[in-house]
């Protein structure tokens, strides 16, 4: 069987996947089975575990919205497609119950700091001159800070930390509260300041911001990355003060997961 290559021009393919167990299914199958299903989730997360993508991870959700969660990354739609449908068959047939899927994209945001940009921070702010030597060094600095947060936006690599939450979100385009209705440098004013309440909790909390558009129900996916709930909590309450959040932020349903390989997933979950 051959899949089609569909790649993006930049970027790679994301796919978020929450399962509950069928215990009364489960509870039918032998000895054998069970072990089958470890063994083959086992091999498939083995097979996919680059630092960017491909890459499976495997998770168990907090607080029973959920029994499994997983984040699946690969260059091609068909790739992370037939991941999603050979991590279902390591199950057999009835156990695993879908909950929740999201499917996005990564990308650079709209709103991505330009060299204009640079140069009008280096001139106003840091008051060096164009013409200098200094200038110079400084515009070549910020050039390659750019380029790298450009490039792990897009190929992100992710901290394996213990905490992983989820949502989903768009923005409102409710009467005067239409974020599309914004003119562009209003938009961006905006997000640079929603920026700043996130950069405050660099080392605690490792986001990922997925576009889906046109792709899912919702625009955006947000994964944070975390050693422990508090930060997830803090961060998102934080954020809700912001006005790109209060005014214009629509929120979908939390999942927070706790990262454990599939040996420990089996004994945590008693499979």
């Amino acid at each position: 069987m051959t899949l089609p290559v569909v790649k993006l021009t930049k970027g790679i393919h994301v796919m978020h996947l929450f399962y509950r167990i069928d215990r009364i299914r489960w509870e039918q199958l032998d000895q054998g089975q069970r072990d089958q299903t470890l063994v083959s989730l086992k091999r498939l997360c083995d097979a996919n575990t680059a630092a960017s993508h491909p890459r499976l991870t495997t998770y168990a959700n907090i607080g029973g919205k959920a029994d499994f969660a997983f984040v699946l990354m690969a260059a091609e739609m068909g790739s992370v497609g037939q991941m999603h449908r050979d991590l279902e068959a390591c199950f057999p047939a009835g156990t695993l119950v879908p909950v929740y899927s999201f499917f996005s994209v990564t990308e650079l945001p709209d709103y991505v700091t330009t060299n204009e940009d640079h140069r009008h921070m280096l001139t106003q702010h840091e008051k060096l001159d164009p013409n200098s030597e200094a200038f110079q060094k400084r515009l070549a600095e910020l050039k390659e800070k750019q380029a790298q947060y450009e490039h792990y936006r897009l190929y992100p690599e992710l901290p394996d930390w213990e905490v992983m939450g989820f949502y989903p979100m768009s923005k409102r385009r409710t009467g005067s509260d239409n974020w599309y209705s914004l003119d562009f440098a209003t938009r961006k004013r905006l997000m640079a300041g929603h920026a700043r309440v996130g950069r405050k909790y660099a080392g605690r909390i490792s986001q990922l911001i997925t576009g889906s558009t046109g792709l899912d129900d919702w625009e955006w996916g947000v994964t944070l990355m975390a050693h422990q709930a508090d930060a997830l909590k803090e961060i998102v309450y934080e954020m809700r003060f912001d006005e790109v959040s209060a005014r214009f932020g629509e929120f979908g349903p939390f999942y927070v997961n706790l990262r454990l390989a599939p040996d420990v997933l089996w004994g945590h979950l008693h499979l």
